[in-house]
């Protein structure tokens, strides 16, 4: 077997339905090298591995590896190493590219070393024809290293040491990996030309609970990011400022715009065909809740720093 050029890392965890639809999207690149796409389980409790085992056929340049529930992280780090490419393509499972998405980044990459390319990401809600989104302003992303559209060399990895999987939750594993590069003098080059998809559901109000649980998690792990690079950059990535606080606080009225009180504007906007709109409207508090967690796991990495000392 030839030996691929590239490999795309793909972790994923019960996204059935939209991975079908990333992978068969992965499968008709318009790609003069060889390549390969590693689908890392991460422990699915649904038929993912069930069905790309008996459907091998759909999706040729698939490799399946499976491992116990550890987080995106772990995944990613699993994809690297067994990864026989040069080249490392990060995406998520529910992220749909264009056919010229690989010879992009490709393109981005030619003749360059201590670089990575980042792609554009499009956020939709359209399951049956995700590609069909325009480009919008809340699409804009100025993260350095975020994995849902991002190529880079597999030897700068390598010697930046991977992820870092005691981010087991939510948020920041990718970009604090970035910070590792960014020492390393690793250059960002945007690539718009390598579009992808992100598709998720329309917003509803049964989605609250978990996005608030989210925004915690976030919270807790953008202080382990603090612990290990306690920079002004990575307190304004995080949001565990004196501006933060008070701007999510003042919009927010302190916590008194919630779920809660929110919820009859939410469901109008839902009910009226604009659960986009609601989701903007509802990020006032879910970032206080951010905010909030932040602040809650810096209160309690002192306590237990106070009462860890002899």
């Amino acid at each position: 077997m030839t030996k691929p050029i590239w490999s795309v890392v793909v972790p994923t965890y019960n996204r059935l339905p939209i991975l079908q639809k990333c992978l068969s999207a992965l499968e008709q690149q318009q790609f003069d090298r060889p390549y390969e796409v590693i689908v890392v389980d991460d422990g699915s409790t649904d038929d993912t591995v069930n069905h790309l085992t008996l459907h091998r056929d759909r999706y040729p340049h698939v490799r399946l590896i499976q491992q116990d529930r550890g987080g995106a992280a772990a995944a990613r780090n699993s994809g690297v190493e067994q990864a026989l490419g040069e080249f490392i393509i990060f995406i998520d499972s529910d992220l749909v590219v264009t056919e010229g998405f690989l010879a992009a980044h490709a393109a981005g990459l030619h003749g360059l070393d201590r670089a990575f390319t980042y792609g554009r990401v499009i956020n939709t809600c359209n399951f049956e024809q995700p590609t069909s989104e325009p480009f919008k302003v809340t699409d804009f992303s100025a993260a350095y290293f975020a994995t849902g559209n991002v190529a880079i060399a597999r030897h700068w990895l390598i010697e930046a040491g991977l992820f870092d999987t005691s981010f087991r939750q939510y948020g920041w594993e990718d970009l604090e990996l970035g910070v590792r590069l960014k020492k390393l003098g690793l250059k960002l080059i945007k690539c718009p030309q390598a579009v992808g998809y992100h598709w998720h559901p329309p917003f509803s109000l049964s989605q609250l609970p978990h996005l608030i649980d989210q925004e915690e998690q976030r919270g807790r792990m953008g202080i382990l990011f603090y612990q290990k690079h306690p920079t002004w950059e990575v307190r304004m990535m995080i949001q565990m400022t004196w501006l933060h606080r008070l701007l999510w606080g003042l919009l927010s009225l302190g916590g008194v715009l919630n779920e809660r009180s929110m919820r009859p504007l939410l469901q109008w906007l839902i009910d009226r065909g604009n659960p986009q709109l609601a989701l903007e409207v509802a990020r006032i508090f879910l970032n206080w809740y951010n905010v909030q967690g932040v602040y809650a796991a810096y209160r309690n990495l002192g306590v237990e720093g106070a009462t860890s000392r002899p």
